[in-house]
């Protein structure tokens, strides 16, 4: 029920309990006041991280609020593909906890390590600007990594404040 609960509308179903159980119940506005403070601590919590990523420095209060919400976590384990080399690219990347090996493969040769990243760092903004598959794989290296992502309608539509620090950073993955 608690698409009814948040959209004002009526049930779209009937449930009916087959066994003997318990069932809580919920009013809407203590529903509401559940999702909401849920969604404003989350909202908070993702801004103040967001204040620290050097890409973000430039962005007033309201740019960075609606990066904010439109931002998902995604948890990985060590040794899990975040993005594998060669793949689309349609996802943008900030590391919020952990770290990440950058591993880039050139036919004839091992795998190499190129780069690392760590909380605050960003990656997969390059197949995003150049419409190219992703240039190369990025790997957990800790136990545990977080990482928030922006999709690709999302990135083009919120980050063009700046596009320009993007394209600058390009220079650095060569």
């Amino acid at each position: 029920g608690e698409l009814a609960l948040l959209y004002n509308c009526p049930r779209a179903a009937t449930v009916e309990a087959v066994d003997e159980c318990k069932a809580w119940e919920l009013d809407r506005g203590t529903f509401n006041h559940i999702v909401k403070e849920a969604a404003t601590k989350r909202h908070a919590t993702h801004d103040s991280f967001l204040k620290k990523v050097s890409l973000f420095a430039t962005i007033d209060a309201y740019e960075r609020a609606q990066i904010s919400d439109a931002l998902k976590t995604e948890t990985y384990q060590k040794d899990d593909f975040v993005v594998k080399q060669a793949e689309e690219g349609n996802v943008f990347y900030i590391v919020e906890e952990g770290s990440l090996v950058v591993v880039k493969e050139v036919l004839g040769e091992d795998p190499q390590e190129v780069m690392q990243y760590g909380s605050g760092d960003y990656f997969g903004e390059l197949a995003l600007l150049k419409n190219q598959p992703r240039a190369a794989s990025v790997k957990v290296k800790s136990d545990v990594a977080r990482v928030l992502s922006l999709d690709r309608k999302s990135f083009v539509k919120m980050l063009g404040p700046v596009q320009d620090v993007l394209k600058r950073k390009q220079s650095e993955y060569a």
